[in-house]
């Protein structure tokens, strides 16, 4: 039987004294945690125990003792090996060191209830004395040994790491016990009331343990903490007024509604009012994960701010926004006359190509006429393009997301001509190409069975038949001017989704990445454990096997997969093919992103 013991290194050298710890239920092992230090009182240790096991939850106990003799102090192993009788435990560690020697020697003692040593257990082997068939029996004793390996462990480390993957829920023992390791970092981070006890206090007990020098603290967090209750205070009645605005009854109505469902300004806006809601909580994080995301949160909203800020500063200085405005009227008028050279391009012969005279005429005029009426209202709005560009600038000091959706709309309100005329591109050549796809099922006897949703056969009479034929034969001749109109503008309109998209995944990347995570894999690897590995530390004649252990950080891609905060994908939610589908029968693509889609 192998007895495992989690050593810290920073007792190595500590002075002579009780170790305090607890075992590893369900395993062979034991965390040692602290070493208290002789002088000391055995009723002050046991209140001391008791009082850090009510405040941390964790099962501590006096594991056993130990041993660094220095001058004068030659009778101290028996004096701590008699501690044993007056802290009572099943089995007593008892560590030696030696001045001289990396390796510690450690002899394990086990007692009954009665608290009296139960001696190693001898296994006692008989034989016939041979061939003189004296029958004298040969007794041969063998000590049944307990090997102890030491496992030497950092122990801030491990008190501020987690490991991986990330326990969400609380496990039920008897289904899904966790592992010694996870017990045992588990069993640290949450012994950290041990570890308020430093050299500096005046008490009766002094110990070692990482924090013996003093403890780590940091001014600007305490300050941090101290303001943060009047911030979260100030934020919720914020949300408060805000969450009483947006109940007003003429907020509620449908085209409100829909129109907010649809800017991607109102859906930036109703997430950010969220992660508000998640920041202004009064209840502290629950766990890990909890605790990542709103540190995500504020750093991900810190960015934001900083870039909108920095955008601000660009705008506003040397006069840009006058500029931009000034440049954004030639260029819209430079789109119209491009749209109406395409038109009039199309309304000939374009590429050699024969088209319906009569159709191309009447889809041509019908376009050429939207985009006059399209010229006519950007320069009624001209004048005030520049007040709506320097207002609209403004809302960069929420952050860079919300200058990119309030781009984005601005983008689709520009170009929704473009949009008019996809739709209706897309809208003839989708009705002719089911209205083909109906008369084809009606020459091979068939038709589209509604309730079962199938293709049954059908009897159809000469006249049906009859009229069946020239609707196939006008629809297919019609197709292909229909279908060169919709390639145009399908393209034209796919330049402003391709466009809108990359805005929207800027937005997206900005709101979800785990920049805290992130840094904090760069900055303290360590706080984010995938693992350990060990190395063999000493390995002395006479004295137990020693190892170090080290951890192994979790790798960047899975720090982002892992913590990446849910939000409002942008992301395309239907494959390729079912996207080149959608083009090839005209159905409608839209960049739009909606509220009640949520992704992790």
């Amino acid at each position: 039987m192998v007895l495992k013991v989690f050593f810290p290194q920073c007792c190595n050298r500590a002075d002579s004294g009780l170790l305090v710890g607890c075992w590893i239920s369900g395993h062979d092992s034991a965390v040692v945690l602290a070493v208290i230090h002789y002088p000391f009182i055995p009723g002050q240790v046991k209140q001391y125990i008791q009082q850090m096991q009510a405040q941390s939850g964790v099962e501590l106990s006096v594991l056993g003792s130990w041993s660094l003799p220095k001058e004068g102090q030659e009778g101290m192993e028996s004096f701590l090996r008699d501690l044993s009788t007056i802290f009572p435990q099943e089995r007593w560690l008892q560590i030696n060191r030696e001045l001289g020697k990396t390796g510690f020697t450690c002899q394990l003692l086990h007692r009954d209830q009665n608290g009296r040593v139960i001696q190693p257990k001898k296994k006692v082997e008989k034989r016939d004395g041979g061939a003189g068939g004296n029958g004298e029996e040969q007794q041969k004793e063998e000590v049944e040994e307990e090997k102890v390996i030491f496992v030497h462990y950092e122990q801030r480390k491990v008190m501020l790491s987690q490991l991986h993957p990330v326990q969400n829920g609380v496990p039920d023992p008897k289904t899904d016990p966790p592992s010694e390791l996870r017990q045992m970092f588990q069993t640290v981070a949450g012994s950290q009331p041990l570890f308020f006890l430093d050299r500096y206090d005046d008490g009766p007990l002094k110990s070692t343990h990482w924090q013996t020098e003093g403890r780590e603290a940091s001014i600007i967090v305490e300050l941090f903490k101290q303001a943060s209750v009047p911030l979260c205070m100030l934020i919720s009645w914020l949300l408060s007024i805000w969450t009483w605005i947006c109940n007003i009854r003429l907020f509620s109505l449908y085209p409100i509604r829909f129109l907010s469902s649809k800017l991607s300004t109102c859906v930036q806006l109703s997430y950010r009012t969220e992660h508000m809601r998640t920041l202004s909580s009064p209840k502290p994080a629950a766990g890990h994960t909890q605790f990542m995301r709103k540190a995500n949160i504020v750093v991900s909203f810190l960015v934001d701010v900083a870039l909108g800020m920095l955008l601000i500063w660009w705008l506003y200085r040397d006069n840009h926004i006058s500029m931009l405005a000034n440049t954004l009227v030639p260029a819209a008028d430079h789109v119209a006359k491009e749209l109406e050279q395409l038109l009039q391009w199309l309304m000939g012969a374009p590429a050699g190509l024969k088209m319906n005279r009569a159709l191309d005429q009447v889809l041509g005029r019908f376009f050429l006429y939207h985009i006059h009426l399209w010229i006519s209202y950007i320069h009624l709005m001209s004048p005030f393009i520049e007040g709506i560009l320097w207002y609209g600038g403004l809302s960069a000091c929420f952050g860079l997301t919300f200058a990119l959706s309030l781009l984005s709309d601005m983008v689709a309100l520009l170009t929704f001509h473009i949009y008019c005329f996809y739709v209706y591109g897309a809208r003839l050549y989708c009705l002719k190409i089911y209205g083909l796809s109906s008369l084809w099922r009606l020459f091979r006897g068939k038709k589209w069975n509604v309730l079962r949703q199938r293709v049954d056969s059908c009897s159809y009479d000469l006249d049906q038949l009859f009229i069946g034929t020239l609707l196939f034969t006008v629809l297919l001749f019609l197709l292909p001017t229909t279908a060169l109109y919709y390639l145009v503008f399908t393209l034209l309109r796919l330049v402003v989704v391709l466009f809108q998209g990359v805005l929207h995944l800027s937005v997206d990347f900005i709101n979800s990445f785990p920049l805290f995570a992130v840094g904090l894999r760069i900055a303290r690897s360590y706080r984010l454990a995938e693992g350990v590995k060990f190395r063999v530390l000493c390995e002395e004649p006479g004295t137990a096997l020693h190892l170090m252990m080290e951890i192994n950080p979790l790798k960047c891609s899975t720090v982002v997969q892992t913590y990446r905060t849910p939000t409002y994908s942008c992301y395309p939610k239907d494959s390729w093919a079912a996207l080149v589908k959608k083009l090839f029968v005209g159905e409608l693509i839209y960049p739009w992103r909606h509220k009640t889609t949520k992704t992790d």
